[in-house]
């Protein structure tokens, strides 16, 4: 059913939540099917008109509630300079924006998106956070990035 202006109605909350850890919940109940959490985790869109992320299947399109990051980087591919994203997107990873979660000391990075000036927050998987790390070295004030053929200083304790 359209919305007023011929549209789709307007977003809603309808219980859909993307955890911290990459688990989704509906109602506050875990959702245990892989496919479908699979495909929620490519469906997974960020609408900068409404300050929004929605799961878009199809023509069904619903609000979800993100508790920390929306995306998450399953791979990172060094000799590029890119970072697999959750939603099967490539992007590069920008060092200076790596910080840690304050729920558990997880890496985080902002990734581009159109719409979201400084980019969206994206959360490492343990294997790509493991993959990282053998980057990382002790530098003259502490640890870096080897990155780019460019040793980029991190701002936290690695």
């Amino acid at each position: 059913m359209s919305g007023s202006r011929g549209g789709p109605p307007p977003l809603r909350p309808f219980g859909l939540v993307l955890h911290h850890d990459g688990s989704w919940t509906h109602q506050g109940q875990p959702l245990r099917h892989e496919r479908l959490r699979s495909a929620f985790d490519r469906a997974v869109r960020y609408l900068p008109e409404e300050g929004k992320y929605v799961v878009q299947l199809g023509r069904f399109r619903g609000e979800v509630e993100v508790e920390e990051a929306a995306f998450f980087v399953r791979e990172v591919d060094a000799e590029r300079g890119e970072l697999r994203l959750s939603d099967e997107s490539r992007v590069a990873l920008r060092p200076e924006t790596l910080h840690l979660s304050p729920i558990d000391g997880a890496w985080l990075c902002r990734v581009e998106r159109e719409g979201a000036p400084g980019g969206l927050l994206a959360r490492f998987r343990h294997a790509a956070q493991a993959e990282l790390m053998e980057r990382v070295e002790e530098g003259p004030q502490g640890p870096c990035l080897r990155w780019g053929g460019r040793l980029h200083a991190l701002g936290i304790d690695a």
